[in-house]
């Protein structure tokens, strides 16, 4: 495409990674794009919508279907909204009413609306989140947010305290601040199982890198203390 803004990872899937600067320090954001079978794009986790990512997007095809999977991923949302009146825009439980001043046309659960090209489920257990897990078949991907983080341990300058805080760093998986957050500890075992019966191999985090390989065991030992 002649533009630096998205990477590709497999056919049809695409990731913008951009910076994410909090109290705690500068931890990152990952937005997925998966274009569709009807050449629509899907977007996973929206991060900043800047002039250069605009126009990847736009180059790629139209923004079809703007999701936020989780009651913690939302910030960018707006201008989303913003930029592409025409797209649907999906939230996690419980998300339309933490955020009343965005129009959200459908709530998120297992039923997915593209059901030949996109899985989905809502993580049990951690409702303060309510993470919704997406897999992506046709590149064996799953998509995360906050349920595991992948922050190699020579990347954690921006965040130093908070990644040694949480224990986030040098490792793949659900941080301390995670762990608490999941209240109904068997609900949770259900939820994971459930996960890894799909066929994934890669794993995308929206704080860290990409883990290109090996995901569905990582995901399943990062788990078992559940």
């Amino acid at each position: 495409m002649g533009n630096d803004a998205l990477r590709n990872l497999a056919p049809n899937l695409w990731v913008a990674e951009r910076p994410l600067k909090l109290v705690v320090g500068d931890i990152g954001a990952r937005m997925s794009i998966i274009r569709l079978a009807d050449d629509g794009l899907f977007l996973h986790s929206p991060v900043q919508l800047d002039d250069a990512t605009r126009r990847a997007l736009d180059a790629l095809g139209p923004v079809r279907a703007v999701a936020a999977p989780s009651k913690v991923h939302h910030f960018f949302v707006g201008d989303y909204i913003s930029a592409y009146p025409q797209a649907r825009i999906y939230g996690a439980p419980g998300l339309a009413e933490k955020r009343p001043d965005l129009k959200f046309h459908d709530v998120l659960r297992d039923e997915s609306p593209w059901p030949d090209e996109i899985a989905l489920h809502l993580f049990a257990g951690a409702p303060y989140i309510n993470e919704v897990v997406f897999f992506h078949p046709a590149s064996r991907t799953l998509l995360l947010t906050d349920l595991a983080f992948n922050v190699p341990q020579d990347k954690v300058a921006r965040a130093r305290i908070f990644y040694w805080l949480v224990g986030a760093a040098g490792r793949f998986g659900p941080h301390r601040m995670v762990r608490l957050m999941i209240r109904n500890r068997r609900a949770a075992r259900v939820s994971v199982d459930r996960i890894l019966q799909w066929d994934f191999n890669r794993v995308i985090v929206s704080h860290g890198d990409v883990l290109d390989s090996g995901g569905r065991q990582r995901f399943a030992e990062a788990f078992s203390f559940l």
